[in-house]
């Protein structure tokens, strides 16, 4: 499934780790906003490595699920294009 995934963190050193690990499941389209096509256990996988930098008090980490048919319909003003769904992965 396609994901838009959004943080906001307080401190910087979460903040970097945080965007680090971001990057190693999608691409970042903004400064706190990231793009991925994940599967179910990626998406595990991910909130799972997260969790540690994150301080529930104060942060905000928002996972945004756009449907198959939904996906299309993104529009990009601007700069920019949607992360397209990778035809094969390379392990």
């Amino acid at each position: 499934m396609f994901y838009a995934i959004s943080y906001d963190i307080r401190d910087d050193r979460r903040r970097l780790q945080v965007a680090r690990i971001l990057k190693d499941f999608g691409e970042r389209v903004q400064l706190s906003v990231f793009e991925a096509h994940l599967e179910e256990t990626d998406l595990e996988r991910l909130k799972q490595r997260l969790a540690p930098h994150l301080d529930q008090e104060v942060d905000s980490l928002r996972f945004y699920p756009l449907c198959a048919a939904c996906f299309p319909r993104v529009e990009v003003i601007g700069r920019g294009m949607v992360l397209q769904d990778p035809d094969f992965i390379i392990i």
